[in-house]
């Protein structure tokens, strides 16, 4: 028989976003305690330090404890399919995370922004947008910040990303305007499809006022009512409501409908995907009423973020690029076709690692146009040579150095190489930034 308290919440796990739930019950003197699968959870030290009253449970959780709550806050690394989690929800037990929290307490218009790629990006950029314009703005979520840390009556706009794992215990967010930037597979490895994860990517529409879509990308579009205002962005030329790209003279205009806004040789960040990104960014600071001017002086400002796509160095007439948050196959595609069709020479790429399950297929076509060679290092390196057998010359290599020399040793003046993985690093990195540090230092020792 279930026993529960209106009263009483338990937080499941203890990493950033849980401490930002453990601060946020603590500061509204409601009644919890938390519980987490590992044995010696990240944030336990400074959660004993804190709130030494709180009761902490570590280890195999405990269905019985669990259900003397109304409500689980759940961390988004931990899977909802765990069955002791599917056990307490069965018996009546609510499911919850951060973001719900967040939507509650939120005073200010939220802009939401998901997307199995370039949501960092986005993100960074749109917050960039509304501070330029003067905005008090509160930037945060799956990036940096956690949201429940960010609420501020003083904020005028949050701009939040979210990942599907936040976005699976989030009933309604009730953003101003939302957006799917794209969909490719990721996370196989905790979704049994791509249907269930397109599923939970979409949940972050749920009572938005407005949408912003990408045109490029049908799976990106939600079925909405009709009185909702839909934006739209795309590599196209853009028509009624839409971003896009038009050629006046000669040269490539970042346009809102008919209207031209900014040479896209005035973007510091490289590569018809970021290109795509600004257009994005544009469209949601624009539906939530920032004016031009300042959004095209924060685009014309941004350099783009660390890992993603990021110059890092030159060296015998060849460029670096460092993109290493391409954790997967869509982000990477996006990079190959991005750089490789804005550069003069042929791509190195440099991938592999974890494939969390993933389909590599849809790499084949952009590196047979784009690549001169593949370098392939990590756990999965065997079935990326698989999928690519035929199509590019590959090469083995045992360590990020190794294939930072081999690389060089490929590459022509005029060529770049890509460290674009389309895997998760954590087979051979603490995360894909140290992977991402451990390129450009390899780099830099070539000369």
């Amino acid at each position: 028989m279930l026993i529960a308290s209106d009263q009483f919440r338990i937080v499941v796990g203890l990493g950033k976003s849980g401490m930002s739930l453990v601060r946020n019950l603590a500061r509204q003197g409601l009644a919890f305690a938390v519980a987490d699968t590992r044995a010696n959870p990240p944030e336990l030290q400074a959660l004993r330090s804190e709130y030494p009253q709180i009761e902490v449970r570590c280890g195999e959780l405990d269905v019985e404890f669990l259900c003397r709550a109304s409500e689980l806050l759940v961390s988004p690394g931990l899977a909802l399919s765990t069955p002791a989690l599917q056990e307490a929800a069965a018996r009546g037990v609510k499911i919850s995370g951060d973001i719900e929290l967040f939507a509650r307490e939120a005073r200010a218009p939220i802009v939401a922004i998901t997307g199995s790629n370039a949501k960092s990006t986005v993100t960074t950029l749109v917050g960039e947008m509304a501070a330029a314009a003067g905005r008090r703005v509160a930037v945060g979520g799956n990036l940096g910040t956690p949201a429940l840390d960010l609420l501020d009556d003083s904020v005028e706009l949050y701009v939040i990303e979210l990942s599907s794992f936040q976005l699976e215990t989030t009933d309604r967010l009730d953003a101003e305007v939302a957006t799917c930037l794209n969909i490719s597979e990721d996370h196989m490895d905790r979704y049994s499809g791509l249907p269930a994860y397109h599923q939970a990517k979409h949940r972050i529409f749920r009572g938005a006022r407005q949408v912003v879509f990408n045109r490029d990308d049908q799976l990106s579009r939600p079925l909405i009512r009709e009185d909702i205002p839909l934006w739209s962005f795309g590599l196209g030329r853009p028509d009624l409501k839409g971003f896009g790209l038009v050629e006046e003279g000669g040269e490539k205009y970042l346009a809102f409908q008919f209207e031209p806004l900014l040479p896209v040789r005035e973007l510091k960040m490289r590569g018809a995907h970021n290109q795509s990104n600004a257009l994005a960014a544009l469209a949601l600071g624009h539906a939530v009423g920032l004016p031009f001017e300042p959004m095209l002086q924060a685009l014309r400002a941004f350099t783009g973020l660390p890992h993603r796509c990021q110059w890092v160095g030159e060296c015998r007439g060849v460029s670096y690029y460092d993109d290493s948050k391409a954790t997967n196959v869509g982000a990477a595609l996006a990079a190959i076709e991005g750089l490789g069709a804005d550069i003069e020479g042929k791509l190195v790429l440099v991938a592999g690692g974890d494939g969390k399950g993933a389909d590599f297929n849809a790499l084949r076509a952009p590196v047979a146009r784009f690549c001169r060679c593949v370098i392939l290092l990590g756990r999965d390196a065997a079935r990326l040579a698989e999928t690519l057998d035929g199509a590019v010359t590959t090469v083995f290599v045992k360590s990020l150095d190794g294939a930072v020399r081999e690389a060089a040793e490929q590459a022509q003046p005029g060529d770049a190489v890509l460290l674009s993985p389309a895997c998760a690093s954590l087979d051979m990195f603490k995360n894909f930034e140290e992977r991402g540090r451990l390129f450009a230092a390899a780099v830099e020792a070539l000369a």
